[in-house]
């Protein structure tokens, strides 16, 4: 029997109930704003005792750098780590809501969380928006079962695979992992092919620039190495010259006195003829 009191529960997932009114509001000449190009290298690697991730540091608005300095590297758990391509705000809220939800879990369960849980919580929060969320991770963790690394895209779907990049310099960045993964990498090996990576996004790609974020999760260690900025790529140019003079006066490098010769100015006057 239905009853008039019991009221309809709302239900989950990202609502387009206001597309008709978007649709309305364009018909009368309102203009929606426009999105932002965004630019990132991220990357993730698997070696031999653990995980390498690495980020790029420049978080851009369009044509102008609003950050040198973002740290795109998200802690959600002790031992997993996730990278961040997109806008910031998003991956940032997304990372600290599935940071909680692991914390959650792990007190309810007293164990140690594994990382296909997270892989599996963040595809689902991102596939539930069908891609209004514009965050795409490398998700990279040490569990009981070995080192992971997941690309985790933003409408939801993902890979499991031994190295990952995304982001705008990702092409640049792969042809390094491309040419120089292996298996059985020691923890230097892979730190320098992080950078390596990095840096061709950071030197290739406009989006991508500043420095060099790496972070390292290793099986026998309860917390992550954090190596921030691991190198500094770009770097200011110095001045040359010198600009500190006295008030009031200006450095003379050189006088040349050039004479002006004016000529004489001849007069013609007309002659009235009778």
């Amino acid at each position: 029997m239905s009853s008039a009191l019991v009221t309809e529960l709302p239900t989950g997932g990202f609502s387009f109930a206001n597309c008709i009114r978007n649709q309305a509001l364009q018909s009368m000449g309102v203009q929606a704003p426009r999105v932002k190009k965004t630019g990132t290298t991220i990357v993730g690697a698997i070696y031999a005792d653990g995980v390498v991730l690495g980020a790029d540091t420049r978080a851009t608005t369009g044509n102008i750098v609003a950050d040198k300095n973002c740290d795109k590297i998200h802690r959600l758990a002790a031992k997993i780590h996730c990278c961040g391509a997109g806008t910031a705000a998003d991956t940032e809220a997304t990372c600290k809501s599935i940071e909680s939800q692991l914390e959650l879990l792990r007190l309810n369960t007293g164990r140690e969380v594994p990382v296909v849980a997270a892989n599996r919580l963040l595809k689902q929060m991102l596939y539930r928006y069908q891609g209004h969320v514009s965050a795409a991770l490398v998700l990279g963790g040490v569990d009981k079962s070995g080192p992971h690394i997941y690309c985790i895209y933003p409408h939801g779907s993902t890979d499991k695979l031994p190295y990952a990049t995304m982001g705008s310099g990702s092409l640049l960045a792969m042809s390094v992992l491309e040419s120089g993964w292996k298996e059985g990498l020691s923890e230097q090996e892979a730190i320098v092919l992080i950078k390596d990576a990095i840096k061709a996004g950071i030197c290739n790609d406009l989006g991508s620039g500043s420095n060099v974020d790496v972070v390292v999760i290793k099986k026998d260690a309860p917390e992550k190495t954090s190596m921030r900025p691991y190198e500094v790529v770009g770097i200011r140019g110095e001045r040359q010259g010198k600009y500190t003079y006295a008030r009031g006066t200006t450095a003379v490098i050189d006088t040349k006195v050039i004479p002006i010769v004016v000529e004489e100015e001849v007069v013609i006057e007309n002659m009235d003829v009778e």
